[in-house]
């Protein structure tokens, strides 16, 4: 999320006749990504404390209100289910256009406040930013927005290193969370006949969990120590990406999963569960990798042994990988948010 969101505010202040604020609500705000110097950023004068959580959230109400006033802006543009009833709600009887955008899965359950937040603020947006055509599905369905526009994430293009020499690795790459089950594709992994072939798996732990500990001894109880790799958290992901020939992925749960888009513009057949959302907004199931109906396990092994054998089919699917991409590149994303969040201006 903050990820696209700096990206956007770059891309929006080297145009032309567009000045773009910035401004951090949260209890850190800080800045984890690149931001041109362009960029105005506004941050509270408080800290937010969890021991006051009530008075903070109030004060960051206030805040916000008085801060978009001072600014006045043209449009706005709000990432985040938690925040974007907050600032809907900050923002309650102005003129203002918001544009929102959730982030995650967009059926997500966010508890009783949360959710009728949503269901009463939603509709006073101008406009939904939904990450997939599941999540339009969805945000029509419970009549959050009648103005909702599909617009996925930017794409990183991993670009081919010729020095490094592709081995029989099926890879995988995301935080260390339950809903990734790292666990299962460890299991259907180790099922697999392929002594010649390897599990890599990046990532780190999260959300306080200490997952790599309980997945290593997962792999020291099957025995499978030297063939499949827990890697932790890795600042040079491309050289894993480079480096494999099949991507794998077993979530559950994903609002918009950018590594299965990285793999892909790498080259990577991708094997995923066909999870709420995400995956087959990407995959072309069939000639750019497989889509395999959650929690079906054999059937993940069948395909994913299928294309560990098949060096033929793995070019096929390797040659289609940036078929679907293409409509993911950074310079078309951008456009279409800043066309779509300018639109009332632009029609006035």
């Amino acid at each position: 999320m903050e990820r696209v969101m700096s990206l956007l505010a770059n891309n929006f202040s080297e145009r032309s006749d567009t000045e773009v604020h910035l401004v951090l609500i949260g209890i850190r705000r800080k800045i984890e990504y690149p931001l041109s110097e362009s960029v105005i950023v506004h941050r509270p004068s408080f800290t937010f404390s969890n021991i006051r959580r009530k008075v903070d959230t109030f004060r960051t109400m206030l805040y916000i209100r008085k801060e978009i006033k001072s600014i006045d802006p043209d449009t706005i543009l709000s990432f985040g289910e938690m925040w974007n009833s907050m600032v809907l709600l900050s923002l309650k009887g102005l003129s203002y256009p918001v544009y929102v955008s959730d982030r995650s899965q967009p059926e997500k359950d966010l508890g009783r406040l949360q959710n009728y937040l949503r269901r009463k603020l939603y509709p006073k947006a101008a406009g939904f930013i939904a990450q997939t055509s599941r999540s339009k599905e969805i945000c029509v369905e419970n009549g959050w927005n009648r103005n909702v526009k599909v617009i996925g994430n930017p794409v990183r293009k991993v670009e081919p290193d010729p020095e490094i020499e592709k081995e029989n690795i099926v890879l995988t790459v995301g935080r260390l969370i339950r809903t990734k089950h790292v666990d299962q594709l460890i299991d259907i992994f180790a099922s697999i006949e392929k002594p010649d072939w390897k599990l890599v798996i990046v990532g780190g732990d999260a959300k306080k969990l200490s997952l790599s500990d309980e997945l290593q001894q997962k792999v020291n109880e099957l025995n499978m120590n030297g063939r499949i790799l827990l890697e932790g958290q890795q600042k040079d992901v491309d050289r894993y990406y480079n480096r494999s020939k099949l991507f794998a992925f077993t979530s559950s749960s994903e609002g918009f999963p950018n590594v299965i888009g990285e793999a892909l513009s790498a080259g990577l057949p991708v094997v995923a569960y066909d999870c709420v959302a995400g995956p087959s907004d990407m995959i072309a199931d069939g000639e750019n990798g497989y889509l395999v109906p959650l929690f079906d396990k054999a059937e993940f092994r069948n395909k994913l042994t299928e294309l560990m054998e098949n060096k033929e089919l793995r070019k096929n699917f390797s040659a289609n990988s940036n078929k679907k991409i293409r409509a993911f590149r950074e310079e078309d994303i951008t456009e279409n948010f800043f066309q779509f969040i300018l639109e009332k201006q632009t029609s006035a």
